[in-house]
């Protein structure tokens, strides 16, 4: 492996990179799918067949949708982005003449210090410890070359795959004739949701070891995604130079293709298997088809998006998208928070009250208004409140001040 150095010496008066807007956007766009999936779990509909016994309709078509659309897809493209922006914390340190190691360091703690206090209090399904924790993966193996990165994703995958397909064939053996969770189960989940404070943070721990049984199981898809997504900033792949314009559009196109061909038949059998009509029998393994083609979904959503920001049109949505993607980790904690007021007894303990289409109908409206909020407050400010926090952690200091207006 080639040794990348930890130090250097700043390049004098270099000015600060301008954002990139893609790469912003599509994570302002992850954490609207991210949002959608789990609003499910914290409404209390999460792996209940046909969305709950007491579902219209017009809750289970809701239910259907995300599930083909959304479930498993938008972690993997948040997980990439993660990969990809972990280049541009290398890049940073490197430009501020800092040494990387302890810097990330200080950044995955963060994050694992703020994951762990965001699932015991707001949503056991956190995301931010795992990152923190896999992301050591890549801490490790940073001075590899892309090509030995890219070909460890697809040996990550290849794996995972394998051990998914033999799960999911084992389970096709046996007709457990298991519609769900038992009723006197999701009675006692309900009562401890929508009691005190203490009732949530003790429903919310009671839930880690189902979480980590399941993040066991995704962790592999996760690194996989990192990887692919370190890969694609080392190569610079979302900011091709303009004369790489007209291969990076046949290649953006092929994935589309691709990722459409294989991604779509297999979230619709993921959601036939986990909503209906299909029989219990096969929701594991039509819920395993559904991950392995996920991340088709998830590039051609990428892809597709990349090439629409081309676009006089795109472009517009990219610049609506990009300030909710610069303060995603705000955003994010405070979807959760605004879940937890919602359907807890933190608020109005509206747990297993509400079907699908509900609460994935106000999920949009919140959405909504954090796209307005966030642009505002980017006018204003550099980093949203939560990133100056991780900010000030990975670089031991105070972040730069907000950016001035240009009149």
């Amino acid at each position: 492996m080639l040794q990348r150095p930890e130090t250097i010496e700043p390049t004098a008066g270099a000015a600060r990179p301008r954002r990139i807007v893609e790469v912003d956007a599509l994570r302002g766009f992850a954490l609207c799918g991210i949002f959608l999936a789990n609003v499910l779990v914290m409404a209390g509909l999460d792996g209940q067949r046909g969305g709950g016994p007491h579902t219209s309709g017009v809750d289970q078509v809701a239910y259907w949708l995300v599930m083909m659309f959304v479930q498993t897809k938008f972690y993997l493209l948040f997980s990439f982005l993660f990969g990809y922006s972990f280049t541009l914390q290398m890049d940073a340190a490197e430009r501020d003449g800092a040494a990387f190691a302890p810097r990330m360091l200080r950044r995955l703690l963060a994050l694992f210090v703020l994951g762990l206090l965001h699932a015991a209090l707001l949503y056991p399904g956190d995301i931010l410890a795992t990152y923190a924790v896999l992301g050591l993966v890549l801490f490790a193996t940073r001075s590899a070359d892309p090509g030995r990165m890219w070909r460890a994703a697809l040996r990550v995958y290849g794996v995972v795959a394998a051990l998914y397909l033999l799960l999911g064939a084992l389970v096709a053996l046996v007709d457990t004739g298991d519609d769900g969770t038992p009723p006197a189960t999701l009675a006692e989940q309900a009562a401890a949701y929508r009691g005190g404070p203490g009732d949530v943070i003790g429903a919310n721990i009671a839930a880690w070891p189902e979480v980590l049984a399941g993040l066991f199981l995704m962790g592999g898809m996760v690194v996989a995604a990192f990887l692919a997504g370190f890969t694609a900033g080392r190569r610079r792949l979302l900011t091709a130079a303009p004369a790489a314009a007209p291969d990076r559009v046949a290649r953006l196109r092929r994935i589309l293709v691709v990722g459409l061909a294989v991604g779509l038949p297999g979230g619709a059998l993921m959601a036939a298997g986990t909503v209906g009509p299909l029989g219990a029998r096969w929701t594991v393994p039509t819920f395993i088809v559904g991950m392995l083609t996920a991340p088709a979904l998830s590039a051609a959503y990428a892809s597709g998006l990349l090439l629409w920001f081309t676009t006089p049109r795109g472009a517009r949505l990219a610049a609506k998208l990009a300030p909710a993607g610069r303060m995603a980790l705000t955003n994010y904690l405070a979807q959760s928070l605004v879940m937890a007021l919602a359907f807890t007894g933190y608020g109005a303990a509206l747990y297993g009250r509400t079907g699908a289409a509900a609460a994935l109908g106000g999920a949009l409206l919140f959405y909504v208004l954090q796209l307005a909020a966030s642009a505002r407050l980017m006018k204003r400010h550099r980093l949203g409140p939560v990133e100056r926090l991780l900010r000030t952690v990975t670089v031991w200091g105070r972040p730069a001040p907000r950016v001035r207006r240009e009149r």
